[in-house]
């Protein structure tokens, strides 16, 4: 279907936003289902929904937490949830699995997933991981570790168990085990009493969008105007973390979760800006929320090299730009 120009989408938020305001008036209810318990990497959301910018879209939103044995692409299928948050592979494996799952927003151009190392002179680039004992969790052999044997010619044979505990890592200075660049430093580093070395592996090439907004194509269908308001209030809350006061945002995540101190989240989100997580990549010329056809071709054309998904997948089923790339933010 045809996009709504940018002029008739002003309007038509402008009216909502008053009409928000407006006795009686009933804000649209739309639950989104997080990827993890609630945490900085999601600061957007939550400062959208704290700092009144969902209610002055005229929405009632709901932040439903993932967490462990939470099956986020399950949820969005099953309608219990309007849209999830995921990364590029989470459509794509629900289109594998004939599920009609599409990806509208991408907030992270660039996803923090990183292997991590103890300080060591000898590791200047992540080829030179490839003869160490790397821990990997089981769900990650399926995503990134595939591509690492793709791009970059590592091997099964360098996989241990990843028990989401450090002390095996801070154990064996030898031993290389997956992290996140939003959190490597503040609790790897202070369990081994040095700055770690993070290879963040969007730098070297893999193509994995991060903090995604997907849903089912029938919610599309049914629910267009009211997601492309989710959208835009949520990449407002994107822009105001990034350039702004953050704080509602970090006081709500506590609320939700309190091993999320404003120190921690304070943390992750100067990581997120110093590497350009949310504005750098697309983002800096389509704004935040970008996503590119070429993107995902690359994404889809290596994972399906590394096996996770048949050739003849139309990939282009699992996403649309329709929502986004209107340079909000810029």
């Amino acid at each position: 279907m045809a996009r709504r120009s940018a002029g008739v989408y002003v309007l038509a938020a402008t009216f909502m936003a008053v009409a928000s305001a407006v006795p009686g008036y009933a804000a649209d209810k739309f639950v989104y289902g997080l990827s993890w318990l609630p945490e900085a990497e999601h600061c957007g959301f939550f400062q959208a929904k704290a700092h009144g910018i969902y209610d002055a879209a005229g929405l009632e939103v709901e932040l439903y937490p993932g967490g462990p044995g939470i099956n986020m692409s399950q949820l969005v299928a099953a309608g219990k949830v309007d849209a999830g948050m995921g990364t590029t592979l989470a459509t794509l494996t629900m289109q594998q699995q004939n599920i009609d799952g599409v990806t509208v927003a991408a907030m992270l151009q660039k996803n923090p997933q990183t292997l991590v190392a103890h300080p060591d002179p000898e590791l200047k680039t992540l080829t030179d991981l490839k003869t160490r004992k790397i821990a990997v969790a089981n769900f990650s052999r399926t995503q990134f570790w595939l591509w690492l044997k793709v791009a970059y010619g590592f091997d099964d044979s360098q996989l241990r168990p990843y028990t989401y505990n450090p002390s095996a890592f801070v154990a064996d200075k030898t031993m290389v085990q997956q992290g996140y660049i939003t959190e490597d430093a503040y609790f790897l580093g202070k369990a081994i009493g040095a700055e770690p070395k993070s290879f963040i592996l969007a730098d070297y090439g893999y193509p994995d969008y991060a903090t995604t907004v997907f849903v089912m194509r029938d919610t599309i269908a049914r629910r267009r105007e009211v997601l492309q308001r989710f959208i835009d209030a949520s990449i407002k809350g994107w822009v105001e973390c990034m350039r702004g006061d953050p704080q509602p945002a970090y006081e709500l995540l506590k609320a939700m979760n309190a091993d999320q101190t404003f120190e921690l989240s304070a943390f992750k989100v100067e990581q997120m800006k110093k590497f350009g997580f949310v504005e750098g990549g697309d983002a800096a010329r389509l704004g935040v929320g970008a996503m590119t056809d070429e993107r995902w071709k690359s994404t889809f054309e290596l994972m399906a090299k590394g096996g996770a998904y048949t050739s003849d997948l139309d990939y282009r089923k699992a996403y649309t730009l329709e929502f986004i790339n209107r340079k909000l933010g810029l």
